[in-house]
């Protein structure tokens, strides 16, 4: 089972390269992580976007763009809508948010034309390296779902587990996280918990082991655990946390990203392919191990 975001490039340099469509290319971060990932021989780039500007940020970070091609296409709405094609015509196996808005791109992304939409939830993963922990760490959904409904995390934890197999963890543990351990009739998080625990229990969760409500202290902390009674296989040693609604989500990303100066890749699933959706504000390398996971995810 891989443990830091090194041993996943190791992981995705023993799979075949993997054709990125990337929409809106013209950003010197997005385009400094398709570089590296080319040079460690995981993608082979398509970039979708104005010609013009592409060349000229690759000349400043040195990319060569010899055998790459280009989709010269300066308006960006029609550049999302290419790149996605790509995709779902099967030229390209994994879509690239670049210097685009995300309303965008997911608007090309659910066309039912062209999209890349299925029956199942899309959702997004995080995932993050933190010094503290002993092992990699997932959170979800912290950027699409607001306030899902029982059966709907069902899904996203099913999203979240697909994600965790494509990187050699067999049987994750899933923490469905909570203010509270315990079962109140009056947080609803604590009441999908128990659901979800059963639910598993019952073979309707396959491929992992679910366990809630956590507080996440309890979820991330063997001591914490003990403390307070809780035994569970889970507690203390999750992999992955389904977080309640957005807001505890995306807070929790944040706080690992900014507080604790963690590694960190995020990545939508649940479409036809996996699409790497990172922020602007993120670095070459989150984008960087962002396409790592889904060239591991696509090589399922």
């Amino acid at each position: 089972m891989v443990k830091t975001f090194s041993e996943l490039i190791a992981a995705a340099q023993q799979k075949d390269p993997k054709k990125l469509s990337v929409a809106v290319a013209e950003d010197i971060e997005v385009l400094s992580a398709v570089k590296k990932a080319k040079e460690l021989n995981i993608v082979e780039p398509i970039l979708v976007g104005n010609r013009e500007k592409i060349e000229e940020i690759s000349r400043e970070i040195g990319f060569d763009l010899k055998d790459i091609e280009i989709v010269d296409e300066k308006d960006g709405q029609l550049a999302a809508r290419k790149a996605t094609e790509l995709v779902s015509s099967g030229k390209a196996h994994i879509l690239m948010k670049g210097l685009i808005d995300t309303s965008i791109i997911m608007k090309q992304v659910l066309d039912k034309e062209i999209g890349l939409r299925t029956e199942k939830i899309i959702s997004h993963v995080a995932v993050f390296d933190v010094d503290t922990y002993h092992k990699l760490l997932f959170v979800t959904d912290a950027a699409m779902n607001i306030s899902p409904d029982l059966n709907q995390k069902k899904d996203i934890i099913l999203n979240a587990v697909s994600l965790a197999h494509s990187m050699g963890i067999d049987n994750p543990k899933v923490a469905v996280i909570a203010a509270k351990e315990k079962v109140s009739p009056k947080m609803e998080a604590t009441i999908h918990a128990k659901e979800l625990a059963e639910m598993n229990k019952n073979g309707e969760i396959t491929g992992c082991i679910v366990d809630g409500p956590f507080a996440l202290d309890n979820a991330i902390s063997r001591k914490a655990a003990e403390t307070k009674g809780i035994k569970s296989e889970v507690a203390g040693d999750a992999d992955i946390l389904l977080m309640p609604y957005i807001e505890a989500g995306n807070v929790l990303y944040k706080s690992l990203t900014y507080f604790a100066n963690s590694k960190n890749a995020g990545i939508i699933l649940g479409a036809k392919a996996p699409i790497v959706l990172t922020s602007r504000a993120d670095s070459e390398e989150t984008k960087l191990y962002s396409i790592v996971l889904a060239v591991l995810l696509s090589s399922k």
